[in-house]
């Protein structure tokens, strides 16, 4: 799948978002290593820190549903800001993704794509063992 067709299904998504807060609609699209793709939105809360991003959101969704191999991620907005994810984000998505994993942040106005590591260069971790 390319960057682009990614980076539709996070647009689609973002249709879905709950953001009477806000006004800050963002749509996600994890891609598996199977192809499979989920989607996410931003849900927020009138408590606030009860609110779910759309990253955590779609990765949620793929991890329930068995799927722990991902090969990419977009994150959708209608503007600006660009909807880098945010810190809990980062270290959720470093859970499952190493440091090359590509993230394509995309506005109306285009897209860039950053490796996972670059937005989270000391992420935290326990290995099992």
């Amino acid at each position: 799948m390319t960057p682009n067709e990614l980076i539709a299904f996070a647009f689609q998504a973002l249709g879905n978002a709950h953001a009477p807060y806000s006004n800050y609609k963002v749509g996600a699209a994890l891609l598996c290593s199977d192809g499979t793709v989920f989607q996410g939105c931003n849900v927020e809360n009138a408590s606030y820190g009860l609110t779910n991003c759309a990253e955590r959101t779609a990765l949620f969704s793929a991890v329930a549903a068995g799927k722990k191999d991902f090969a990419a991620m977009a994150i959708a907005a209608n503007g600006d800001p660009a909807p880098f994810p945010c810190g809990a984000c980062r270290q959720v998505l470093s859970e499952f993704c190493g440091p090359d994993f590509p993230v394509h942040v995309a506005t109306t106005d285009g897209h860039t794509t950053i490796a996972l590591g670059e937005l989270l260069p000391h992420a935290f971790g326990l290995r099992h063992v």
